[in-house]
């Protein structure tokens, strides 16, 4: 008879976080392509945009 729940630990020493890296280096690439994305569109060829003090 099995109620469904499945749960298996794991020790520290089992614990393998190759996922969560592989993630983690996903969103540092999307950064990096955002962040070129902007400079290209916002900074190059034209003025830096002017601040505005009240």
């Amino acid at each position: 008879m099995t109620d469904g729940n499945v749960t298996r630990e794991i020790d520290h020493d089992e614990y393998d976080p190759v996922g969560t890296l592989a993630l983690i280096v996903l969103y540092f690439v999307i950064l990096l392509l955002m962040w070129g994305f902007t400079y290209f569109i916002e900074f190059l060829g034209n003025d830096p945009t002017p601040m505005l003090l009240a």
